[in-house]
């Protein structure tokens, strides 16, 4: 839900630092310790976490927190106009690695976090999962530090699969297979349903086509018409098209196929792990007890799913403030906080609090499992690694609906590739 006007908190302590480590990659100057340093969040759980925390933040290194929440569509709008216009008003900066990144990067808007990254042993760098890493890396540089992950994961009804005798799929032929023989014996239930939009399907497809061997570049150029790119637009496309809902529409998102799935009309659903409590919540689900996870099931290249870091932090390269912006993102994203962070139901980025007990403790035990499968075999994209990403969706996209509605997905997929390799010679 989007809150249609920003918060703002700030207060104001000053005790003895803790001593985070200074922010110095590429050589920033000190900080101005008095003045505030402002922060922008979006809206989400996380930011509730931590908005609740600042004051120990500030209690522990006297440094003044101005924040400010916003919607994610205000939070673009603020982004747009001042970090283009090289504001210093925004010091750190809550961004989505795999939506704006790259453009941040291009742009500069940035700092370069490589050193900072690198100083504290304790906070450990090498803790975080590779495949969020890579996203918030850029030509080499770190520019962020990842706060929020998802990954696909096989949702399923573990009733009906025990009443058809069915076992858990684990690959994509015997998920095929499950899926028609339940539509089969049971016409009224579908028996698989995902997101079908020619966009908003992409993400979640990407991962089938990872696990078939394909991906949407391959050094740097188009490859959505490689065999393995067909073979996986076929697939989900197919899959949706004869086991999916009766006269299932092209232009669902998570909402509307989450809302079958929970409303006890399909079998089986891939969708993100971070989505789970819909289904898992008897306030928002018909079927919460009956949910089961288990792992993406694997392709001819196994089980690839997407593991990627839907937000990050990062210090706007134009603040004036860099060092004590490190600090708070430092303070943000270390074990404890990260910890805190998902034992009210936000997945970090570090290996250590998935390896916790106490990490998982308030996940499903099979959904958990499915999360360190999915997070060590993750690929760290979920869409093309573009500048323009809401254009290159479209183009990547149009085979999916191709596939859906029995069109010749292979076609469209020789179609979209020309359209892909026009657009990458013009995302500059």
């Amino acid at each position: 839900m989007k809150v249609p006007s920003f918060i703002k908190v700030a207060a104001v302590a000053a005790v003895a630092s803790l001593g985070l480590a200074a922010c110095g990659s590429g050589g920033s100057g000190a900080s101005d310790s008095s003045a505030p340093l402002r922060v922008t969040l979006a809206n989400h759980v996380w930011t509730e976490q931590i908005k609740a925390a600042i004051p120990e933040f500030e209690k522990q290194t006297g440094i003044k927190v101005e924040l400010t929440q916003l919607g994610e569509d205000q939070l673009s709008d603020q982004y747009n106009v001042k970090l283009n216009a090289g504001t210093d008003e925004i010091d750190v900066m809550m961004y989505r690695p795999l939506q704006e990144g790259k453009l941040f990067a291009k742009n500069g808007y940035l700092a370069d976090l490589t050193g900072n990254v690198k100083q504290d042993s304790s906070w450990d760098w090498s803790d975080f999962q590779a495949g969020p890493v890579k996203a918030t890396t850029a030509d080499g540089k770190v520019v962020g530090v990842p706060i929020i992950t998802e990954r696909e994961v096989l949702y399923y009804r573990k009733d009906i699969l025990q009443s058809a005798g069915v076992a858990v799929p684990k690959t994509m032929d015997e998920l095929k297979a499950a899926a028609a023989k339940i539509k089969a014996a049971n016409p009224d239930t579908a028996g698989f349903v995902a997101r079908t939009g020619k966009s908003t399907a992409v993400t979640q497809f990407s991962s089938f086509l990872y696990s078939y061997g394909g991906d949407f570049t391959q050094d740097g150029k188009a490859s959505v018409n490689t065999d393995a790119a067909k073979k996986a637009y076929a697939f989900y496309g197919g899959l949706i098209k004869e086991n999916g809902p009766a006269n299932v529409s092209t232009d669902m998102s998570w909402p509307e196929a989450m809302a079958i799935f929970t409303q006890g009309k399909a079998a089986f659903y891939t969708e993100a792990d971070s989505l789970y409590k819909n289904a898992t919540d008897p306030a928002k689900s018909k079927v919460a007890d009956k949910v089961g996870f288990a792992p993406l099931p694997a392709g001819p290249a196994g089980s690839k799913p997407y593991n990627i870091p839907s937000w990050a932090l990062g210090v706007n390269d134009a603040s004036k403030q860099k060092d004590n912006a490190w600090k708070f993102v430092q303070w943000a994203t270390s074990k404890e906080r990260t910890l805190a962070a998902q034992k009210a139901g936000v997945p970090g980025a570090r290996t250590s609090v998935w390896a916790s007990p106490e990490g998982t403790s308030t996940y499903p035990k099979d959904l958990a499992d499915a999360i360190a499968v999915s997070a060590q075999n993750g690929v760290g994209h979920d869409r093309p690694e573009v500048i323009t990403v809401g254009k290159a969706r479209e183009i990547v996209g149009a085979p999916i609906v191709s596939a859906i509605t029995g069109a010749d997905s292979g076609k469209a997929a020789d179609d979209a590739q020309t359209a892909f390799s026009t657009f990458l010679g013009t995302d500059k």
